[in-house]
């Protein structure tokens, strides 16, 4: 007669395709989908938010010093409704643009120059790498009586807090170019000149992009510094205005504020640096 065997209890483990990607998940260096990354840094700003407004709207923090989500969207919806504040947001964007383009202007074509050209590095690389550890804000009372407190010392803030860095960074990406590339160009027949143009520039443009990218990033930390001072408009000024009034309601939703219009810009030049150079692994 056989006896009935006894059931075995269910399995705790969970099952091996899920175990799998949850290894595959934590494993160093294991790339992440588009779509779990977006969930994960959307999921960042959901716990952060929850977590401001459970100090705020709990009591834990005076609203003197923080201000609830609730009341720093309220704030915001009076600065646009009330003080015209797409105006102090189009000027700062103005100032931020306008001081990055002179920039990239004067300093793409010198750090090409500096990575093309040792002699041109020598001459030029102890006073750029002297000047890129000067804050900019250390300029703007010299700015100011130079050339006053109007849009050209704001341009100029960010025009010095941004050259020198794009300056040495361009010339590091130029000069890391492959050699065996250049030597094959060389044996190919061309000159100098074609280096420059078909080999240098192309190759290191994707990195210049990036370059560029970044260091635009850190213009909005130079743009905000200058308009702390000697400014009627901007959303530094703005700021400035709020903090005075001990509304931190409206010093919050301007921070914010400039941290979207940056996240906006970068998303935009990652964008077109993946259309313009496709073929480059960045």
């Amino acid at each position: 007669m056989n006896t009935p065997k006894p059931m075995s209890a269910p399995s705790l483990q969970m099952p091996a395709p899920v175990a799998a990607r949850r290894r595959r998940a934590l494993a160093p260096l294991e790339p992440v989908g588009a779509r779990a990354r977006w969930l994960l840094g959307l999921g960042f700003f959901v716990v952060f938010v929850l977590v401001w407004a459970a100090f705020t709207l709990g009591g834990f923090v005076s609203p003197t010093f923080l201000a609830s989500p609730v009341t720093m969207v309220k704030e915001g919806y009076l600065l646009f409704t009330e003080f015209n504040f797409i105006h102090d947001i189009g000027m700062t964007v103005w100032r931020v643009v306008g001081g990055f383009v002179l920039a990239a202007v004067i300093a793409v074509p010198l750090g090409i120059a500096m990575g093309t050209w040792k002699s041109v590095e020598a001459f030029f690389e102890p006073f750029v790498s002297f000047c890129r550890y000067l804050p900019a804000s250390a300029f703007i009372p010299l700015l100011i009586l130079w050339a006053g407190i109007g849009e050209a010392q704001k341009l100029l803030v960010i025009f010095i807090g941004s050259v020198f860095q794009i300056t040495l960074m361009v010339a590091v990406t130029v000069g890391g170019a492959r050699r065996d590339l250049v030597e094959a160009a060389y044996t190919l027949g061309a000159n100098s000149r074609g280096i420059v143009a078909r080999v240098l520039i192309p190759g290191a443009a994707p990195g210049i992009a990036e370059t560029l990218r970044l260091v635009l990033g850190w213009a909005w930390t130079y743009v905000i510094v200058a308009e702390l001072i000697g400014s009627s408009s901007g959303i530094g000024h703005m700021i400035t205005d709020s903090q005075a009034l001990l509304n931190t309601g409206q010093i919050i939703f301007g921070i914010i504020v400039i941290g979207v219009i940056g996240l906006v810009s970068d998303f935009a030049f990652k964008f077109l640096n993946r259309r313009l150079f496709a073929w480059s692994a960045l």
